[in-house]
């Protein structure tokens, strides 16, 4: 709990009504969009300026109160659940684009920003912000950073990690600083840009972002192939990567989430089928016709049942659109839904897919598989009911196993989603003891007193389960 006097101490700094603590106002911050994680914050502070942030971290620093700074709470692995109260620090008001430097090639904006929002405002001056994640109508920058966000494009243009260039960032203490900027080569003392990427808000607060941008591409091509099997799918994808054709984007989605998909978007996919890719290739006109007119042999040759190029530009948005409402879809089908993001090398995915396959039988499990091939990373998504605590230990039994079949075959425990209270029991297997051990150093050097997001990544509880029941 938080002192009535100390609450009196913060209330100034952003006003009466950017300062909630009834219980109504807390609970819709007790979770975000990861299923069955819940705790109640004693407060949820709003402030609108960098100076603001200052003030409350430096009373919250002195008091020893968590801060957990959150955007609009899409994340997938829990890192926004106040698991020892304290105060939520609701960057949203943090929501205007500064500036979009068409010389420089940078747009610089608040953490508040939603992504949707800086694709519209760069697109309309002839300029691209390429990381696209699923959420990103509802997801602002800030978490994309945190969280280390990735999307579908993330095979030809990267991730979030790859386009930030620089940020301003306070210290649990309150001090105020800057890494980064727009110079395109910086390699003054350590990376602590990247250092603060993907860092779950367990350092510092960011309230500050610049990103790069790259010319808007001139056209784009979509095309679907459809598969007998799910492992002639992955195939084909090492195939195009190893024939030197780098796509925009690959996405995969396997016969259970095809029906879902296609009952939500009514496209008309032969659900008889077993799997289907969804390409994207932009660029030059000339370039994309030729890239996807390619990719078409190669899916027949690997044993493609079906190809099929996307007549307009509004049908190939219409499939693309509906492939990012595969996780809503698959949320209609069951109470309680776990979406995942085991990540291998592009050149084990037959394998990956083969192997939660097997591990969902082994469970008797519900689990559907889509996700952005072309870079290895796939969502396994199970069905189930938390009600279920029977079936609900098999879940969790049957992740661990996809976690470490991932690991064995060379990949990680997370490729977009972050790690949070969702994966920690599972990050050892990923970095080893040393590593944590090494994490935790760095951490305690920022943040002494662990006020920053505790209990998330790293936590002494890491191998076993917190599960904070709604």
């Amino acid at each position: 709990m938080i002192a009535p006097e100390i609450k009196q101490q913060l209330k100034p700094i952003v006003g009466e009504k950017w300062f909630l603590d009834s219980p109504s106002e807390l609970y819709a911050y007790s979770y975000d969009a990861t299923p069955m994680y819940q705790a109640l914050p004693d407060a949820v502070i709003m402030p609108a300026s960098t100076r603001e942030v200052s003030e409350i971290l430096k009373i919250a620093n002195r008091h020893k109160i968590s801060i957990i700074p959150r955007g609009s709470g899409t994340n997938l692995a829990a890192s926004t659940i106040p698991v020892q109260g304290g105060i939520v620090l609701n960057m949203n008001r943090f929501n205007r684009i500064y500036e979009i430097d068409t010389k420089n090639l940078t747009a610089t904006v608040g953490p508040g920003v939603i992504t949707a929002d800086l694709h519209q405002a760069v697109e309309a001056l002839g300029l691209f912000y390429p990381p696209d994640p699923g959420s990103m109508k509802i997801s602002t920058i800030g978490g994309n950073m945190s969280q280390g966000a990735g999307g579908m494009r993330g095979l030809k243009y990267g991730v979030t990690k790859d386009y930030i260039m620089g940020l301003e960032y306070v210290l649990p203490s309150g001090e105020i600083l800057r890494c980064g900027g727009k110079n395109v080569k910086d390699v003054a003392g350590y990376d602590m840009t990247r250092l603060l990427v993907g860092s779950e808000g367990t350092l510092a607060v960011v309230t500050e972002i610049t990103l790069k941008l790259l010319p808007l591409p001139e056209t784009k091509r979509t095309l679907v192939a459809f598969f007998t099997n799910l492992v002639d799918a992955a195939r084909t994808v090492e195939k195009i990567i190893a024939a030197k054709i780098i796509p925009a984007t690959v996405e995969f989605m396997d016969q259970g989430t095809m029906k879902v998909v296609d009952e939500y978007a009514g496209l008309g996919l032969p659900l008889e089928l077993k799997s289907m890719l969804l390409i994207e290739q932009d660029g030059p006109e000339q370039l994309a016709l030729r890239d996807i007119e390619r990719i078409a042999e190669i899916a027949r040759e690997s044993g493609a049942a079906k190809v099929e190029a996307a007549k307009t530009s509004e049908e190939g948005a219409k499939l693309l659109t509906a492939r990012r409402a595969a996780l809503s879809a698959l949320s209609r089908m069951k109470p309680t839904t776990i979406m995942e993001d085991a990540t291998v090398p592009r050149s084990r995915l037959a394998e990956m897919v083969g192997e939660v396959e097997r591990i969902a039988g082994k469970y008797g499990l519900q689990i559907c598989t889509f996700g952005h091939a072309g870079d290895g990373n796939l969502h396994p998504t199970c069905m189930t009911d938390e009600r279920n605590r029977e079936e609900i230990e098999r879940v969790e039994k049957a992740f661990a196993e996809i976690f470490q079949a991932s690991i064995r075959l060379g990949g990680t425990i997370t490729g977009e989603h972050g790690v949070g209270l969702a994966k920690m029991n599972y990050l050892h297997l990923k970095v080893g003891e040393s590593g944590i051990e090494l994490m935790r150093r760095i951490k305690e050097a920022f943040d002494p007193n662990h006020i920053m997001n505790p209990g998330k990544i790293f936590a002494a509880a890491e191998r076993r389960r917190l599960v904070v029941k709604r």
